[in-house]
């Protein structure tokens, strides 16, 4: 006769929590795009283009891009 003897170990799971601190909410706007110039934008059927300033990014449509 055969016998399989089964022993229960004791065993444990060690897990470690990181709790960290809460990453603040995202804070962002938007503005319709529009020319610097006229004001006009994609609703009136013009083209945009972006150019940089040492300040800001202007955008410009396609009829006061040329003037640049």
């Amino acid at each position: 006769m055969s016998q399989l003897l089964e022993s229960k170990t004791r065993s444990a799971l060690y897990q470690e929590l990181v709790f960290t601190k809460n990453q603040p909410k995202l804070k962002s706007f938007a503005i319709e795009a529009s020319c610097y110039v006229c004001g006009k934008g994609l609703d009136d059927g013009h083209s945009l283009t972006a150019k940089n300033s040492a300040t800001k990014t202007l955008l410009f449509c396609n009829i006061h891009y040329s003037m640049n």
